[in-house]
């Protein structure tokens, strides 16, 4: 049976969860998100993927191992950056220069936004249930980007948690995910 929450419980909830998991686990599980995303979507050389940036305090998936993965398979590789109120999409390189910024995510130093189409955008979140409704931590910054960047057509979540219950406050304007990839388990919506 699954419960409905609301995202506030839900984030609360979540957060609770990831922060259990030793750091171990975090690695652990953040490989096995890799190989089913490799398993489901197959990326090649060339195409442009958007990948968030660990905060490695919150214990979020290990993205670094994508990056590696993505450079080491010649895919390019973007990261997100606040600027403002909004999210901008910058290309990274091997030898890009990082920052940490006031939310205490690590950004490129580069303000320059890709003019390109992202072929994927993997996707932060606390919580994504079996409809592809995320929950984040509450800024919005992610619904925002994604209208601003209407062509993409691979929003994927990635989460260390299946999708047991149901978000009750899904509002007009959240974007709901195309795919929702676990470790023991790959949803498309």
């Amino acid at each position: 049976m699954n419960l409905s929450l609301t995202k506030s419980e839900l984030r609360t909830l979540y957060k609770a969860k990831r922060m259990a998991l030793s750091q171990d686990e975090v690695n652990f599980l953040s490989q096995k998100l890799l190989k089913n995303f490799i398993l489901q979507f197959n990326p090649i050389e060339n195409q442009k993927v958007n990948v968030f940036m660990s905060i490695e305090k919150f214990k979020e998936v290990n993205t670094q191992v994508f990056i590696n993965y993505f450079f080491q398979n010649k895919i390019r590789v973007f990261v997100p950056k606040i600027q403002g109120e909004k999210i901008i999409s910058v290309e990274i390189f091997t030898n890009s220069e990082f920052e940490i910024n006031r939310w205490g995510i690590k950004e490129p130093i580069s303000n320059i936004a890709s003019n390109v189409e992202l072929d994927c955008v993997l996707t932060p979140l606390l919580y994504c249930d079996k409809f592809g409704n995320r929950v984040g931590y509450g800024k919005g910054f992610y619904d925002q980007f994604f209208s601003d960047y209407r062509n993409i057509e691979k929003k994927v979540g990635l989460n260390f948690f299946q999708p047991n219950e149901i978000i009750t406050d899904v509002y007009e304007k959240d974007v709901q995910l195309n795919a929702l990839i676990t470790p023991d388990q790959i949803l498309k919506f």
